[in-house]
């Protein structure tokens, strides 16, 4: 038998180089094609031009403070000016800190406290939240927050217009650094209730968002419509690193996701790759716009994110042209990509697993308790190994040590098997993982913020499947003597404008007791078993498998 573990091909080196040093070689080599379009407000930049103006910034943030290793945060939906920033900093060795853009006061508050975060960028506001007004909470607990720059207003031309008087030398400051250095800390859902910051390097996602492209065969001539967040590994390291890396153009169809923005660009730019998690494919798909968008140049992209359906992957490949769709898996600590599959994978392939490894990266399987690598076919533990694997948790040594082995292997807590030929499956989860629509939530998180509604004494939050998003959330509530059990909409009222979106409960069910094991742990299995006849009896919309 064979076991499940698998070695990618090591044949094309590492880039072991920065980040801004790569930049300034895509730009001697294609100093006149277009680097970056951003369709909304049609703006153009080629490449010499987008260092020019990187440069710019990153001579402001200097003269401004920022320092090396100093920590600036990016709360903004999809722009150039996201772009700029994340090279910019970059080029001084600043951490870039990845803020959702769904996030409310208390998170926001959370995340600059654990980062340390002395600098933000920032828009005004973003679908009716006033960001200015969250920030502003942030900097009364946090003081060490002090400066804030506002996209779109006087405060960014300031940073722009200093950055180009300035006549530091970022080519000297810049050979000062390493390509192991911390450049990204992006946030992940945390067991123990906070996000945890996984903290990455110029060498992680650099060479991720490289052997990404290198696999969808980017050349200078592949334009690439990425309407994934920039905030995500999927938007900043597959998309725009994939991008300046290879010469490619970054298109940007709009700030969110807009099904019928998305095919316009895709159209009008004439672009040969296009991203999206499924349920975004799915939105394209059943656009009005679709029977009259011209996809013709389209022949590649991603789909990531959650399982795909069959009929959608037939459907983007048919409709959408898109031959060499792929499909990859990973998760933000692992720079994000691990497995891949490659452009003439088969359909089965693609809907049935999450593919290969990628290139010098290892993967395995393991028995989840005794840690002994499994045969082929079995279910184990999904581990991976390489350059790839984060730096580790930003201040929180004992999380990283859970993560990663004494033999530098990052566990997943996913469970999967290994095919004769290397191929991937995922078949479950350790963890309590919630995907919904792409966004990886830990209930845990979503527990202990319930807790503050004044009647709630206890909860448990579940994923209960949906046709939609994957899975939606369920929270089980043990209330006060004499209180009025609250239902999904006052849940909601009370999360309003304090939890983002994605994670507020869409069901509630409010109990005397949870199911229990005899030694006192809540069996949340059983809780998600009795789920959809409870739904179906409060009338609600069955969970649909």
């Amino acid at each position: 038998m064979t076991t499940s573990h698998t070695v990618g091909d090591t044949a094309a080196p590492l880039l072991e180089t920065t980040i801004g040093t790569n930049l300034r070689e895509t730009v001697a080599r294609h100093a006149t094609r277009e680097a970056l379009v951003d369709v909304p407000s049609g703006r153009r930049w080629t490449y010499a031009e987008l260092l020019r103006d990187v440069d710019a910034v990153a001579r402001g943030l200097l003269q401004r403070g920022v320092e090396r290793g100093d920590r600036v945060g990016i709360w903004a939906p999809n722009s150039p000016e996201w772009v700029l920033l994340q090279y910019a900093t970059a080029r001084i060795g600043a951490i870039l800190v990845n803020v959702n853009p769904a996030y409310r006061a208390h998170e926001l508050a959370y995340v600059v406290g654990q980062s340390g975060m002395r600098t933000i960028v920032a828009v005004e506001e973003f679908k009716g939240a006033d960001y200015v007004e969250m920030m502003g909470q942030a900097q009364v607990e946090h003081p060490s927050l002090e400066d804030v720059v506002l996209i779109g207003t006087a405060s960014w031309d300031d940073l722009v217009a200093g950055g180009r008087d300035g006549v530091d030398d970022l080519d000297l400051i810049e050979s000062g650094l390493s390509a192991t250095d911390p450049i990204n800390i992006q946030y992940t859902s945390g067991t123990t209730g906070f996000p945890k910051g996984a903290t990455l390097s110029h060498r992680n996602i650099l060479n991720n968002g490289w052997f990404v492209g290198e696999l969808l065969g980017y050349t200078e001539h592949d334009r690439v419509c990425v309407p994934v967040p920039f905030y995500h590994c999927f938007g900043m390291v597959m998309g725009n690193l994939a991008c300046t890396s290879h010469g490619s153009t970054i298109v940007i169809p709009a700030p969110g996701f807009d099904p019928g923005a998305t095919l316009r660009a895709v159209t009008d730019e004439r672009c040969t790759s296009l991203y999206g998690v499924p349920t975004m494919f799915i939105a394209m798909l059943n656009d009005p716009g679709l029977a009259s968008a011209g996809l013709d140049t389209l022949r590649t992209g991603i789909m990531a994110g959650s399982p795909c359906p069959v009929e959608t992957m037939t459907q983007v490949i048919e409709r959408m042209g898109m031959a060499e769709v792929s499909i990859c898996y990973g998760m933000t600590e692992t720079s994000p990509v691990s497995l891949q599959t490659r452009p003439h994978d088969s359909l089965e392939q693609r809907v049935s697993t999450v593919g290969r490894v990628g290139p010098h990266l290892e993967v395995k399987v393991v028995d989840p308790t005794s840690g002994a690598t499994l045969e082929r076919g079995e279910v184990g533990e999904l581990c991976t190994r390489g350059y790839s694997v984060m730096i580790g948790y930003w201040g929180e040594p004992e999380k990283t040590d859970e993560a990663i082995d004494g033999d530098g292997w990052m566990h997943t807590g996913d469970l999967g098997t290994m095919d004769a030929d290397g191929y991937v499956s995922i078949t479950g989860r350790i963890k309590d993982l919630v995907i919904r629509g792409g966004e990886n939530i830990y209930p845990r998180e979503i527990e202990e913020f319930l807790l503050q509604h004044p009647d709630v004494i206890d909860v448990q939050v579940i994923g209960v499947p949906d046709a939609k998003y994957g899975e939606e959330l369920m929270a089980w509530l043990r209330v006060r003597e004499g209180a009025t059990p609250p239902d999904a909409a006052a849940i909601r009222e009370f999360c309003a404008g304090r939890l983002a979106h994605f994670k507020t409960p869409r069901y509630v069910h409010c109990v005397d007791d949870f199911p229990m094991t005899i030694t006192g742990k809540v069996r949340k299995v059983e809780m998600r078993e009795a789920a959809p006849a409870i739904l179906r009896a409060g009338g609600a919309e069955p969970p649909q498998s």
